[in-house]
């Protein structure tokens, strides 16, 4: 195969979408014939800045490769590690036109909106000579695993909420609460719900000593940036009554130490904390891909991991995310929207009636019957899993990969999990021997997202 003048080669490919290029099959040949020095620095909240050294081709001839392979890696970082300013270091030219395209009026403008208001810093995007690129300053946070005291775990859903409230490690009542947050624009009735389960799982311990909630979007500093859950709220109301709305409510519990995270860090928490591990990711494939890691030691790092915007193919004729307006990203890879997309390709005839939801159970019923038609979705959600994990494991430092959410749920599940294995082994035999690919077992069931939240803070 051949895209923008580089040759490469996959002996995989999904039966279901022969045009996809992986990422790090293209990248990779494309680095062999890269020599001239370049980084890519993206800062962050506190000064954090991750920093990525590679080399380009450099030529006038190979700008285009070049304008295509850097600002891939940009988009990556910055929806991975999250961040207010990137800066480009080694060509001028390549960073002016990076800059062009992160603007209000370039193609990448939901990407430069989300990260001004993420940081509430304008975005930008500036150059400087190699020799003169910022340092990497990255510290991993200490956030959870800890088990003393009496503690509140909560777990913010889309359609219901769950605490618990935990005593030295051991959950002692937990609920599940049905509610409507994202179709809400009221933001009293999130408050008072949230207050709610926190003095539910106070009444049942004789004090509290920490609270730890876990919630879809992207927290700095305890504070909402960006969540779903309030996708209804108007942005004045937002402002005035969400931002701070866990703080708020922790307030009404009293003077206790409280930590506010997304809910897929939470995920790799629990699932690193069942088993006894660092280096782990998890992946959910539902409504959109969510993503949660923790180092080596069990921190988490304070990423943005929202890799459902970040590259996965680089045809430029895949589907679009309605979202961020970008091509070619998580999203349509690994979720409900990867089966939709998939399926009529297979010859299945969804009934357009149907929720997304119910489209997806659709498909999952006929493979419970081992139809041929629905095995080829779930093959090809591998597949693209298999090259997706090589490009993932250029930023994070993987040992485990658990895989949740309802598109991994029963015998599809399964042939996604064999799939990537097998895909990995073939064409990545180094990342295969490190990286574990798993659905939670029991184990890692047991470790429940609201009693891993109830982790989150130290008591003092």
């Amino acid at each position: 195969m051949n895209y923008y003048g580089i040759d490469f080669n996959v002996k995989n490919v999904p039966s279901l979408d022969k045009e996809f290029i992986p990422c790090v099959a293209w990248m990779k040949a494309y680095s062999e014939k890269a020599t001239v020095p370049f980084a890519i620095a993206v800062e962050r909240n506190n000064g954090r800045t991750a920093v990525y050294d590679t080399k380009i081709i450099g030529t006038d001839e190979a700008f285009d490769a070049d304008l295509r392979y850097v600002e891939r890696l940009v988009k990556f970082m910055l929806w991975s590690k999250g961040g207010f300013r990137v800066t480009l270091c080694g060509n001028e030219k390549l960073a002016a036109k990076i800059k062009e395209i992160y603007s209000l009026e370039g193609d990448r403008k939901f990407d430069f909106d989300f990260m001004s208001n993420v940081y509430e810093r304008t975005f930008e995007v500036i150059s400087v000579p190699y020799a003169e690129k910022p340092e990497e300053n990255e510290h991993a946070e200490s956030v959870g695993k800890h088990l003393d005291g009496c503690r509140i775990g909560f777990d913010a859903g889309g359609s219901d909420r769950k605490v618990s409230a935990v005593i030295d490690g051991e959950p002692v009542y937990s609920e599940e609460v049905v509610w409507f947050p994202k179709t809400t624009e009221d933001p009293d009735y999130h408050f008072n719900g949230i207050v709610e389960a926190f003095k539910t799982a106070a009444s049942k311990m004789p004090r509290v000593d920490g609270i730890g909630v876990s919630s879809a979007g992207v927290y700095v500093d305890n504070k909402t940036m960006v969540a779903s859950l309030f996708l209804k709220v108007p942005k004045d109301q937002f402002d005035a009554k969400v931002k701070d709305i866990y703080i708020r409510a922790a307030k009404e519990i009293g003077d206790v130490p409280l930590v506010v995270a997304n809910d897929g860090d939470v995920s790799a928490l629990a699932g690193a904390m069942s088993l006894q591990a660092g280096e782990v990711m998890g992946m959910a494939m539902g409504t959109s891909e969510a993503v949660g890691y923790v180092d080596e030691d069990g921190n988490i790092a304070g990423w943005l991991n929202e890799l459902a915007f970040a590259p996965v193919d680089l045809n430029e004729a895949a589907m679009e995310d309605e979202w961020s307006t970008d091509i070619g990203v998580g999203c349509k890879y690994f979720s409900q929207d990867a089966v939709i997309k998939l399926a009529p390709r297979a010859g299945i005839e969804l009934d357009e009636t149907l929720s997304l939801a119910d489209k997806l159970k659709q498909v999952q019923s006929l493979m419970a019957e081992d139809d041929e038609r629905a095995a080829k979705v779930f093959e090809s959600i591998g597949c693209y899993l298999g090259h997706t994990l090589p490009f993932y494991a250029m930023f994070y430092d993987l040992s485990y990969l658990i895989l949740l959410g309802r598109v991994t749920s029963g015998k599809g599940g399964d042939i996604v999990l064999d799939v990537c294995k097998k895909v990995l082994s073939e064409e990545y035999p180094e990342l295969a021997a490190k990286l574990t690919v798993m659905l939670p077992d029991e184990k890692i069931r047991r470790v429940g997202q609201s009693v891993a939240a109830a982790s989150l803070p130290a008591i003092k």
